[in-house]
């Protein structure tokens, strides 16, 4: 008897679920935030939620968060797309598991709460393709998969379909913000490079950025958040205000040929009046310009090629920038996109 008594109280609450808005007031103090200060606060917004356990993901979550809108016997599973049928939970061919988005190894959590259980960033996929995914770092490239058509991977990288990149950009950004290291938590970082696995990072950030602008939140993403929500009591800030990207990490962390310079990175991004630019190159120097969007050149100046150069900006009125990195010998280059606050 108790078991039917739950088991109406879900469905009743999945029917609300489908219907859940975002709370009123649940994002105050974030207007006119930008960088590191917008991080901040959105963590306090969303820290500290309601821990599901590894089980309740496969019992009651997922199988609510990722139901088929055309079929609620189903679920959607997230890198090949197929509507599959919810009891076919298991570790079988064809059959379907839990995927960590942010793989659990980059940072060794397991599928231990928080991290391990964070409903937001774990989906339901095809045993064998969540296999072969493993510990992958996100970017673009490499050869098809022959039972998700439109991924692609190479040793260290995988590319989700198109129409859920910008799901997935979501998901590594939601966890870099939510797991900031207190309170004895792990201190989540997306960052712009691959083969980040075993450190708490995952990458590559310039093209889960281009992800989040390709691919913007549809009417799936947008019901699941509200869904995961109802059992977390925390949301997903860049499903619900996806200009909030934006706001911290700018348009683009960097566009950059990995074949020239090896590593570099502009911060904080949105800039005030000082902006660090770090390069991971041969000793010597480089040229720095920035340019409007106009095209027209603002400033000029020659920075070092290893370490951290110190750039004034207060000349900069507020607005979108192109940043270039030059070696005049080599013709080496790296671009970027900037906002002046």
């Amino acid at each position: 008897m108790k078991k039917l008594i739950y088991t109406f109280s879900l469905f009743l609450m999945l029917g609300l679920y489908a219907q859940a808005q975002i709370p009123n007031g649940y994002y105050d103090g974030t207007a006119g935030l930008y960088g590191e200060e917008l991080k901040s606060v959105l963590h306090d917004i969303i820290d500290d939620h309601d821990e599901p356990s590894y089980s309740d993901l496969r019992d009651y979550i997922l199988p609510a968060s990722d139901e088929d809108p055309q079929n609620p016997d189903n679920v959607i599973l997230l890198y090949t797309g197929r509507s599959q049928a919810k009891n076919t939970f298991g570790g079988g061919v064809n059959e379907w598991n839990r995927e960590h988005v942010w793989a659990k190894s980059h940072g060794d959590f397991g599928n231990d709460p928080p991290c391990g259980t964070d409903a937001h960033m774990i989906r339901p996929t095809d045993v064998s393709v969540n296999a072969d995914r493993g510990n992958k770092d996100f970017d673009e490239g490499g050869q098809q998969h022959s039972e998700a058509p439109g991924c692609y991977y190479t040793e260290y990288t995988w590319e989700p379909r198109d129409e859920v990149k910008g799901d997935v950009a979501r998901m590594i950004l939601y966890m870099d913000v939510r797991y900031e290291g207190d309170n004895g938590e792990l201190d989540l970082t997306a960052v712009d490079w691959v083969n980040t696995s075993p450190a708490p990072e995952h990458g590559r950030l310039s093209t889960l950025l281009e992800w989040h602008e390709q691919d913007p939140p549809d009417d799936f993403e947008i019901n699941r958040n509200n869904v995961v929500y109802s059992y977390q009591e925390n949301r997903n800030p860049f499903i619900d205000h996806p200009e909030f990207v934006d706001n911290i990490w700018g348009s683009t962390a960097s566009i950059s040929n990995p074949e020239n310079i090896i590593d570099a990175g502009i911060f904080p991004n949105p800039v005030e009046n000082i902006m660090y630019v770090r390069v991971d190159g041969e000793e010597g120097k480089l040229l720095l310009e920035i340019y409007s969007t106009s095209g027209k050149l603002m400033v000029e100046e020659s920075i070092n090629a290893r370490g951290i150069s110190k750039v004034n900006c207060d000349q900069l009125s507020s607005g979108l920038y192109l940043v270039r990195l030059f070696n005049e010998h080599r013709g080496d280059s790296y671009v970027s996109k900037i906002t002046k606050k």
